[in-house]
C-alpha cells in the first residue's frame, strides 16, 4: 500500500525564509509531526542590523517561517509581524526579530526563544536554527578573493570556487535527532546560494544526511533566482552541488514546475506539475506543493 503524507510520523524540511516557510505552511495539518530546520546565516536588513549591534544568530529567516505558519489571526500575530516606518534609528525594523532577539538574551538557548513565540502564537510544527551559534556564510571567487556575508554571496555573478561557515559551528542538538527520525526530508525550494547550502555545509549534518534512511525530495524554484550566479544553475547542477557538499547521492526525488529545466536529472523520480500560485507565479501554491509532494512519496 502507497505512503501518504498522513502516514508519515516525522518530516522535516530544510531551508530558509519565504520557501521553507511555504513549504511549512502547505504541510502544517501535520502538526507536531513537521519540522523545519532554518538557515541562519543571515546578515541583511533588519536581520544585519540587529546582529551587527547585538550580534548572536540571524533572526530574519526564523521569523519569515513563523509568520507564515500563523493561522489564527490575534494582537500577538499582529505585533510579531509588524515592521516599523518613518526615519528614526527603528525605521525598517521587523518588531518579530527584536521579540526574538529579547527572548534570546532572557533565555539559555534560542530555541528556547522559538519555542515561547510557537507556544504564544499557536504554531504545532518545530522550528529548529540550523545552529545556535552565530555563523556567516563565505564564499571564495574564480580568482581566489574572500567574499563575506549572505548579502555580497548572494550579488556574486560567477558561481562561487568554494563555499564555508565562518565559523565552523555545529548543528542544533535537536535538528540532528530530527534528521535520524526523519521519514521524509524536504530541500528547497529558496536561495540556492545563501538558503539551502549553509545548512548543507555544516560537516555533522551532511553526516546525519549521509546516514538517513529517510526519503529526500528536492523542491525546484518556479521564478528566477536574484543571485546571478545562483540563476544560472539547473537543477542537475544544484543536484551536484548540494550531494558533494552532503558526501553521497542522496536524493531520491524532484518536485519542479511544466517549465523547469530538468536536462541531467537521470536516475530520480521526477514530478513534474503546476505548482504556481494564483496571484504570485513566483510563488508555490499551498495545496498544488502539497499534492504534488503526496505524489512523490507514493512512488517509494
Amino acid at each position: 500500500m502507497n505512503r501518504t503524507l498522513a502516514d508519515l510520523d516525522r518530516v522535516v524540511a530544510l531551508g530558509g525564509g519565504h520557501g521553507l516557510g511555504r513549504v511549512m505552511s502547505s504541510l502544517a495539518p501535520l502538526g507536531s509531526r513537521l519540522t523545519g530546520i532554518v538557515t541562519t546565516t543571515d546578515n541583511g536588513g533588519s536581520t544585519g542590523r540587529i546582529r551587527r549591534s547585538e550580534g548572536g544568530i540571524a533572526w530574519g529567516d526564523m521569523r519569515n517561517c513563523i509568520n507564515q505558519l500563523i493561522t489564527e489571526p490575534s494582537v500577538g500575530s499582529a505585533m510579531f509581524e509588524y515592521r516599523f516606518t518613518g526615519n528614526g534609528e527603528l525605521a525598517g525594523h521587523n518588531l518579530g526579530n527584536l521579540i526574538l532577539k529579547a527572548l534570546d538574551h532572557l533565555s539559555v538557548r534560542p530555541l528556547e526563544a522559538i519555542n515561547i513565540i510557537r507556544n504564544l502564537l499557536k504554531v504545532d510544527a518545530f522550528l529548529i536554527p540550523m545552529s545556535e551559534q552565530p555563523v556567516d556564510l563565505v564564499a571564495q571567487d574564480s580568482e581566489g578573493n574572500m567574499v563575506y556575508g549572505e548579502t555580497a554571496v548572494d550579488e556574486m555573478q560567477q558561481a562561487p570556487q568554494e563555499l564555508m561557515l565562518h565559523p565552523n559551528v555545529v548543528p542544533t542538538r535537536e535538528a540532528l535527532d530530527a534528521i535520524a527520525e526523519a521519514d521524509l526530508i524536504l530541500i528547497g525550494p529558496g536561495s540556492f546560494y545563501t538558503s539551502l547550502m549553509p545548512i548543507l555545509l555544516m560537516e555533522e549534518m551532511a553526516r546525519a544526511l549521509r546516514r538517513t534512511p529517510a526519503t529526500m525530495v528536492f523542491i525546484g524554484n518556479l521564478g528566477r533566482e536574484l543571485s546571478p550566479a545562483a540563476a544560472r544553475l539547473t537543477v542537475a547542477d544544484k543536484l551536484v552541488i548540494m550531494e558533494k557538499a552532503i558526501g553521497k547521492r542522496v536524493i531520491d526525488a524532484v518536485v519542479v514546475s511544466p517549465a523547469a529545466d530538468i536536462r541531467g536529472v537521470e536516475g530520480r523520480l521526477i514530478v513534474r506539475e503546476p505548482l504556481e500560485a494564483a496571484d504570485i507565479k513566483y510563488r508555490h501554491d499551498r495545496q498544488l506543493l502539497r499534492l504534488a509532494l503526496e505524489h512523490a512519496i507514493q512512488a517509494f
